[in-house]
Order: C-alpha cells, then sequence, then structure tokens
C-alpha cells in the first residue's frame, strides 16, 4: 500500500510531463481512475488504475456559454433581502440538467460549471432565459450593449386594462419615468386575455411592473423567452445548453 497522493501528482509520475500539464489533462476530463472520469487535480488516489485517454489533449479548455432556462424562487443576480435565502440559479448546471436539445456536442465538464459570470441579471421571482459565460468577447458584448439589447418577456396579468392603455404602453412618447429614468419605447402585445408580450431594451428592474400597474393592470409572472437574437427555444425549466458557434446576441 501506499500512501494517498494527489492525482495530478501521480499523472505526471506517470507521464513524466509538468505538473500543470498533468492538470490540464485531468480538468479537461481525459483520465479515468478505476474507469471513473475524475475531474479534480486534488483527488486523492493510491494503488487505483489511472488511464489517460488516447484523444488526451492539454490545449487550454476553451472558454464557454452556457444558456439556463432559470425557474422562479432561484437567484440570478438581483435578489433583495426578501429573496436573500434563494438558491442560487447557477447552482441548477450539472451534466445531469444539461438538455436534451443541446446540439454543441461539446463534453460537459465541471470545468464548464465553475468561473462563469451572469450577465443577464433575472429578478428571483421571474423564470426565463438567463446566460452565463466564460467568454470575455460576450461578457464585454452583453454589458456593453445592455442599453440597446432587445429583451422578450411574457407577462401574465390580472386586472382591466384601463382605456387607452395598450396604446400609451406602445407610444414612443408615453413617457413614463421610473427610479428617475425615462424608459425607452416598447413593443408590447397581448397574446391571450390574460397574458401581454413584452420586447424592451434596457430593461430596468421592476420597469414591467411599474408600466402595467400605470395601465390598472397586476402583474402574476414574468418569463424571458429571448435575449438579443437568442431565444429560449425548447430548454424546460431548470435545463441549460451550450451557446453554438453560430449564434449571436
Amino acid at each position: 500500500m501506499t500512501e494517498p497522493v494527489r492525482l495530478a501528482k501521480r499523472l505526471a509520475e506517470m507521464r513524466s510531463c509538468s505538473r500543470r500539464e498533468a492538470e490540464q489533462y485531468i480538468e479537461g476530463g481525459w483520465v479515468t481512475v478505476d474507469g471513473v472520469v475524475v475531474e479534480e487535480p486534488q483527488f486523492r488516489v493510491q494503488n487505483q488504475t489511472i488511464e489517460l485517454s488516447a484523444d488526451a489533449s492539454v490545449l487550454a479548455l476553451t472558454p464557454v456559454t452556457l444558456l439556463l432556462h432559470k425557474p422562479a424562487g432561484y437567484e440570478a443576480g438581483l435578489g433583495g433581502a426578501a429573496d436573500s435565502k434563494a438558491v442560487p440559479a447557477a447552482q441548477l448546471l450539472s451534466a445531469a440538467t444539461q438538455s436534451p436539445s443541446d446540439r454543441s456536442g461539446i463534453r460537459p465538464l465541471k470545468k464548464h460549471f465553475s468561473g462563469s459570470e451572469l450577465v443577464t441579471p433575472l429578478a428571483t421571482a421571474a423564470s426565463g432565459l438567463v446566460v452565463l459565460t466564460q467568454d470575455w468577447r460576450v461578457a464585454r458584448k452583453l454589458r456593453e450593449d445592455a442599453s440597446v439589447l432587445e429583451h422578450e418577456v411574457l407577462v401574465e396579468v390580472t386586472g382591466e386594462i384601463k382605456a387607452g392603455g395598450l396604446e400609451r404602453l406602445n407610444r414612443i412618447d408615453h413617457g413614463f419615468t421610473f427610479k428617475g429614468v425615462l424608459l425607452p419605447p416598447a413593443k408590447v402585445s397581448w397574446q391571450s386575455e390574460a397574458r401581454l408580450r413584452f420586447a424592451l431594451k434596457g430593461e430596468i428592474p421592476g420597469q414591467i411592473a411599474y408600466m402595467c400597474e400605470s395601465v390598472g393592470l397586476k402583474v402574476q409572472s414574468m418569463k424571458r423567452i429571448r435575449v438579443g437574437r437568442v431565444p429560449m427555444s425548447q430548454l424546460q425549466p431548470g435545463q441549460w445548453r451550450y451557446l453554438l458557434p453560430h449564434e449571436r446576441f
């Protein structure tokens, strides 16, 4: 019997490579211990069988962007005191919750679920599409274009809309001022008797509820179904997928 050692150290000895190269192999999902993939370089091993895939590469892991359908009740960057105990939406990310509709062909790695920046905050009470990314280019795009990037949101409402209310919501010169900010124009239409579709840019938290209340409606729920040119599509609540190479916000 030997004393337990870090997997990265044992692999480095086996492959006559540097410790850093060994860590890259492990984090890339190329190493198995007794037939099971282990992605943690610090994993302790003794006499187990350690194997390195013939396809193994030490190339740096490509940054990924994840699209998640956040269910209502999960915190996504807009939590307040009332929902401080809400579970962070990022905790939904795992290989088990990847959408069957994912067509990326990317192997899910634990590395993909860490170090991602949430770049499209969403209220805890709302559901819908949120974007988490490791790619600084995507993060910069969504931050810098936040005021002009259109979001599409489905809003369930109750109450009776005031006369001319829909026209007011759609008017370019509607004059809605919220939190001291003159709101940009929105495109609003009825999807059913109790559901409105909002397409708006530079959304401020609480804006939709304020606009609805201004015309006699009360918001019951909200679901964001599109960010820029990227729709949520077939993602079910709690599921995620990789952003495809051709998709652009």
